[in-house]
C-alpha cells in the first residue's frame, strides 16, 4: 500500500509534497490540524504518516502519543533544523525516523522507501524466507518475523518498525558486536552521519521495553566507540 498521510499546518508544503509524492507513485492525503490528523491516522488505512512537530491544536508529539497508544503505523517526524531535543523526544515517543526542515523531497522519499523495505522484506511468503529463518529466541525473548511480533515470557511487547528491525539484527548476531554504522544502514536505510544519535535513542527505547537485564546480565551492551551487542545468556 502506497497511501501516505501528511500532517502539517504549512499548506504550501503539503501541496508540494502531494505533487512530488504523487509523481513517485504515492497516494497522499494531507491534514493541517493535529487533532484531525490523529483521528485520520487511526481511522483510515495508511502505509506511513509524515508528521510535523509544530501544529495548531495538538502538537506533533501529542499526535504521536495518540497514534502509538493504538497503532504501530510508521511515522516520520519533521523537525526544525538543529533542534536535537525535538528529534530525541520524537524518537523516544516512538517515531521511526525524523527529517529536519527544510529538506529535499527526494530525501523524504528515500526515508519512506527504507521503511517500506523493512516492513515488506519479512512479510509472510517473501522470497528467500523459510519457517526456520522467521523465528529466533534469546533467553526469555522470542521474536517472530512472520507477524513482526516480540514476546517476553509469552507476553506481547509492542515495538515500532525500527525497534523490531533493530532487535532482529541484534538477535541474529547475538553475542557479536555490531557497529553503529551497520545498525543505522540496516535499520534506518541510510548512512550514519556525524552527531546522529538516532540509533542510540532507539536502543535506549528497546532496553526500556525489554527490561535492562536478564538473569543479572545486561541485555544490550554498549561497546564504547564501536556499537552494541545483545548478550547471550550465560547458560
Amino acid at each position: 500500500m502506497n497511501r501516505i498521510l501528511v500532517i502539517d499546518d504549512d499548506i504550501e508544503l503539503c501541496e508540494l509534497l502531494t505533487d512530488y509524492l504523487n509523481s513517485e507513485g504515492f497516494e497522499v492525503d494531507s491534514v493541517n490540524h493535529g487533532e484531525e490528523g490523529a483521528l485520520r491516522a487511526l481511522a483510515e488505512e495508511y502505509a506511513l504518516v509524515v508528521l510535523d512537530v509544530m501544529l495548531p491544536g495538538l502538537n506533533g508529539f501529542d499526535v504521536l502519543r495518540k497514534i502509538r497508544a493504538e497503532s504501530r503505523l510508521p511515522v516520520i517526524m519533521l523537525t526544525a533544523r538543529g533542534d536535537d531535543i525535538d528529534r530525541i523526544v520524537g524518537l523516544e515517543l516512538g517515531a521511526d525516523d525524523y527529517l529536519p526542515k527544510p529538506f529535499n523531497p527526494r530525501e523524504l522519499v528515500a526515508r519512506i522507501r527504507a521503511i517500506q523495505r523493512r516492513t515488506e522484506s519479512v512479510a509472510p511468503g517473501a522470497v528467500g524466507t523459510t519457517p526456520q529463518s522467521r523465528d529466533v529466541s534469546v533467553g526469555d525473548i522470542i521474536l517472530s518475523s512472520v507477524n513482526r511480533s516480540v514476546k517476553r515470557n509469552g507476553e506481547q511487547i509492542e515495538l515500532t518498525s525500527v525497534e523490531f528491525t533493530l532487535l532482529e539484527l541484534l538477535f541474529r548476531q547475538a553475542g557479536e558486536v555490531i557497529s553503529r554504522e551497520e545498525l543505522v544502514e540496516k535499520s534506518l536505510g541510510r548512512k550514519l552521519s556525524p552527531y546522529d544519535r538516532s540509533i542510540d535513542v532507539h536502543i535506549s527505547s528497546l532496553r526500556k521495553k525489554l527490561g535492562h537485564s536478564y538473569e543479572n546480565s545486561e541485555r544490550i551492551k554498549t561497546i564504547r566507540g564501536i556499537g552494541y551487542l545483545y548478550a547471550l545468556p550465560e547458560r
